[in-house]
């Protein structure tokens, strides 16, 4: 059982839920961006959760049925047809041995799953599939031409489409000071938490930056590195937020 990738895009990669509970081992959990839009894609296939998918940024890839498979698409709604024919978005589909799956960007988000009945079959590293695009552990980002293997399928999944988790134009995000903010003024503190932030186009998987006024420290020097946990937000040498 395969599919072969006739177009990479931007980059494609191998993702499940990573490898939590290994930061003492100096691993990250790494794992897809968009968690819940990969959990919806395996639950329509009857997947378990923790199934790999493709991560595809940009939106834009180019697919190859080499058997039949039931694929679903999830996160950020990428315009696809199968041989020209367009399909849903957040619906299990047929792709047909011969077939070929082609995704457009997206108008809203940047990233989408591609999810097939049986998962992604790679080698797991440390228990998982999920490429690290930090510490290079998992698979390495597919190319061109590559062909995948997919594992067997004896789960069933649901029927009903699933909506986009995505929302367009802004979010609101709770946050929880410290365990640095005495590093800030209190009108850095004030600022930050009441300005309207953009992000910048230097934003990948490790870190996303945000645009807008300079955070004034209290502190001059710079602090030794120590660990992040997923969420937390730092505050660039240029006062700028990641």
């Amino acid at each position: 059982m395969t599919l072969v990738i006739e177009d990479a895009g931007l980059q494609t990669l191998v993702q499940d839920l990573g490898r939590p509970g290994m930061a003492a081992m100096g691993v990250g959990r790494s794992g897809a961006f968009d968690r819940r839009a990969l959990q919806q894609g395996n639950a329509l296939l009857g997947n378990g959760f923790e199934a790999a998918g493709l991560e595809i940024l940009g939106g834009r890839i180019t697919v190859t049925a080499g058997d039949d498979h039931l694929i679903a698409l999830t996160g950020a709604p990428a315009g696809a047809k199968v041989d020209g024919d367009p399909v849903a978005h957040g619906r299990a589909i047929v792709l047909h041995a011969g077939q070929h799956l082609v995704t457009a960007a997206p108008v809203t988000g940047i990233r989408t799953y591609l999810s097939v009945a049986g998962g992604i079959d790679v080698a797991e590293v440390l228990g998982s599939s999920a490429t690290d695009t930090l510490s290079g552990l998992g698979p390495a980002s597919l190319a061109t031409g590559d062909t995948i293997r997919v594992g067997s399928h004896r789960g069933h999944g649901v029927e009903e489409d699933v909506p986009p988790l995505l929302a367009s134009g802004e979010l609101t995000l709770r946050v929880v000071l410290g365990p640095r903010d005495d590093w800030f003024t209190p009108d850095a503190v004030s600022t930050f938490l009441s300005t309207s932030w953009r992000i910048n186009s230097a934003a990948n998987r490790i870190g996303v930056r945000l645009d807008g006024p300079a955070l004034a420290r209290t502190h001059t020097r710079e602090l030794p590195s120590e660990p992040c946990v997923r969420g937390s937000i730092q505050v660039a040498a240029d006062g700028q937020p990641i």
